[in-house]
């Protein structure tokens, strides 16, 4: 019997439930987890196998040992809020338990996307035997096996990285975010770095951006640059790399309506006392945004996500763009969510399953780009995310 405990019920925590119980032979016990059991009810009603589920309160280790005791899951998928990733963490050493997440750790009370905290794992995971894969979503995750897959078999060296998120999905709503406003609106708005000679280089938020014009008929979009935690073991782990960036879109609406949320104060991630109660702006706001999961049955488009590389193979210049397309609607129809929430549910299925399988299975922790991608990226062709390279494409970026 491999038993997991999922913990979150958001979009993602219901696709990672929904394809993991498409797996009964991988995943034969399902547990999913977060502080509101009803919404893990929700989702396992939807779910034609037994879902069963629990309420634990993942900021306190104590509960999460108490669960994980009564469970004993074989893997832990952590799909709630990032800040709880230590704490999730620290109750899988205590209790025995192998650790996946989707996400690295930051600090409620400062925007930092950085992985050291969880580096700093490495040793006690080693010793105790356990494994902890981190970032197993789309990016980080698939991107960060798409530039494993690519350094594998395309190149000798790798140069220049460049990563590509397009979400060319309509939702209809004036301003909404299509993962977790709080952690989305967090990562906007924190200083660009990106990486350069050496060096993380440092600049305004999404201060440069170009248009990119997406495979297949997605589109034409403004991608902005901004930093995303990949950059950081990305460049750690293949230290050829001379250039690093990463890209997003964004439609001028959001752009406008987050400009204003931000001169108003309403991004703000320190407490403010309104009528004797600490209220973090960011999160009143994240209440009065509509829930991501609900996104799925109205919105419409594409997302297509991807790496362009570049470097030397047999002496020669070589690039490859790598990427993947998700309709929305497809999504919707199999999952009920929309593709945000889909091809990073998808990832962290595979990234369990690899480690249920024993084919990344190994003590200590690891980032996505440390394993052997191969059967990974066979897999994301079988469950959903289907990828194509593209060698010396047609794309001119800054």
């Amino acid at each position: 019997m491999s038993t997991v405990l999922i913990i979150g019920a958001g979009g993602v925590g219901q696709v990672v439930t929904r394809k993991c119980a498409s797996l009964p032979d991988v995943f034969s016990k399902i547990v999913l987890a977060s502080r509101t059991e009803e919404k893990c009810k929700a989702i396992a009603s939807q779910i034609d196998r037994t879902i069963e589920t629990a309420q634990v309160d993942a900021d306190n280790v104590s509960e999460l040992v108490a669960l994980f005791e009564k469970v004993k899951p074989f893997l832990v998928i952590n799909v709630a809020l990032p800040y709880q990733d230590l704490t999730i963490m620290d109750a899988c050493l205590k209790v025995g338990v192998h650790y996946l997440d989707t996400a690295n750790y930051e600090p409620i009370d400062t925007a930092k996307f950085e992985y050291h905290w969880q580096w700093a794992y490495q040793e006690k995971f080693e010793k105790a035997g356990l494994m902890a894969l981190l970032g197993s979503g789309f990016d980080p995750g698939a991107t960060n096996v798409f530039t494993a897959y690519v350094a594998k078999h395309y190149f000798d060296h790798i140069h220049t990285l460049d990563i590509i998120d397009v979400n060319g999905g309509d939702h209809g709503y004036p301003f909404a975010t299509n993962f977790n406003p709080e952690i989305n609106i967090r990562e906007v708005t924190a200083e660009c770095r990106h990486w350069q000679d050496g060096r993380f280089v440092t600049t305004p938020p999404m201060s440069l951006s170009q248009t990119f014009e997406c495979p297949e008929d997605v589109g034409v979009f403004n991608i902005y640059r901004m930093y995303h935690e990949e950059l950081e073991s990305l460049t750690k782990h293949f230290p050829t790399l001379r250039k690093a960036q990463f890209w997003m879109s964004f439609g001028d609406s959001y752009l406008k309506h987050l400009e204003v949320l931000g001169n108003v104060g309403m991004t703000g991630i320190e407490p403010v006392n309104y009528n004797g109660v600490d209220i973090v702006p960011i999160q009143f706001l994240k209440h009065l945004l509509p829930d991501p999961s609900t996104l799925g049955p109205r919105t419409h488009g594409k997302t297509c996500i991807g790496c362009v590389v570049t470097g030397i193979k047999n002496g020669n210049a070589q690039r490859v763009y790598i990427y993947n397309i998700k309709d929305h609607q497809d999504c919707y129809k199999e999952v009920q969510s929309q593709a945000v929430s889909y091809t990073t549910g998808v990832p962290a299925m595979v990234g369990a399953k690899m480690m249920l399988e024993g084919k990344w299975l190994k003590p200590g922790v690891w980032n996505m780009e440390q394993l052997d991608p191969d059967p990974f990226m066979h897999d994301l062709n079988v469950y959903g995310l289907p990828w194509k390279v593209v060698e010396d494409p047609d794309v001119n970026l800054v």
